[in-house]
């Protein structure tokens, strides 16, 4: 059977700094389509995909979900490799994605994802593998979800497949950076619980910070990261703290 074309997807908003990198690295992966779908970045974003030979097709952004969606519509192929800007395959992947292609047998795959944080690779913290659903035929899925989360899921209802080779990811490359996704994730969080009607009390202001803490730092094995794992421990539990925070106090 011949081998089915690929489109791989990205959606930017003001990524400049991190587009060169995750668009250099699909050199060789055998695309003949790349879309970057932009939500009016004021940077060179755009200027820096059309350089690299990427599709540039701007939308105003619409939420993780419909955001992914329209761009999987858009893509020229229905095989599909969605990334995000700031992810870099691995030459490892590069080749387990192709063989994937010429032999492909599901509605989807999952890519087990590692994750940079200030110069530090994540193994334990609870963060790798962070499996990540990102090559799949549209024909057979549609990406759904909340505010948040949002995952690629086949219509029949199976299981991704997994792929071995990790996806990098480069999203931590400050503690400033990690403290403004905090502060931007708990206010989704806490306006996605306070949709399903939910209310925090002191219980999720108080003993839920603290079991995050434990959970990642020891019962995951967050120590064996260092300087990293304790700082993905200490945020994340903060961060369980402000998202009940804003949906008590109402405040954004």
């Amino acid at each position: 059977m011949p081998v089915p074309p690929l489109s791989v997807v990205i959606i930017t908003f003001n990524e400049a700094h991190n587009l060169p990198r995750c668009l250099a690295a699909l050199a060789g992966l055998g695309a003949t389509d790349v879309l970057v779908l932009d939500s009016g970045s004021t940077d060179a974003t755009r200027e820096i995909a059309a350089a690299w030979g990427a599709r540039v097709a701007m939308q105003p952004f619409l939420g993780y979900v419909a955001q992914k969606n329209r761009a999987t519509e858009l893509a020229l192929h229905d095989h599909i490799l969605q990334l995000d800007a700031d992810e870099e395959l691995t030459e490892a992947l590069r080749q387990e994605v192709r063989a994937t292609l010429a032999a492909w047998q599901h509605a989807a795959y999952a890519l087990p994802r590692l994750t940079n944080y200030c110069g530090h690779w994540v193994r334990h913290s609870g963060w790798y593998p962070d499996w990540q659903t990102r090559l799949y035929d549209r024909r057979r899925g549609r990406w759904q979800g909340e505010l948040l989360h949002e995952r690629y899921q086949p219509t029949d209802g199976t299981a991704p497949a997994r792929l071995c080779a990790p996806l990098h990811h480069y999203s931590y490359p400050t503690i400033s950076t990690h403290w403004q996704q905090l502060d931007r994730f708990t206010t989704l969080g806490a306006e996605q619980l306070r949709q399903r009607g939910k209310t925090a009390n002191w219980a999720h202001l108080v003993l839920k910070p603290i079991w995050k803490f434990i959970s990642i730092y020891f019962l995951k094995a967050g120590f064996l990261d260092g300087f990293a794992g304790f700082s993905i421990a200490l945020l994340s539990s903060v961060g369980v703290f402000l998202k009940y925070a804003k949906l008590r106090g109402g405040s954004r």
